[in-house]
């Protein structure tokens, strides 16, 4: 069995599909929040 060294794995893939994630997140909450004040505008 190969022995765990701490630091040592390419985590490099991980890294640029969690960013690429957040990403997403946060554009599709900011645009959800401009839809739901633009229905609050419209709405009055």
């Amino acid at each position: 069995m190969a022995d765990h060294k701490h630091g040592e794995m390419d985590i490099s893939v991980q890294e640029k599909t969690f960013n690429g994630f957040m990403s997403m997140v946060t554009k599709g909450t900011v645009i959800i929040i401009v839809a739901l004040i633009l229905l609050a505008l419209i709405n009055g």
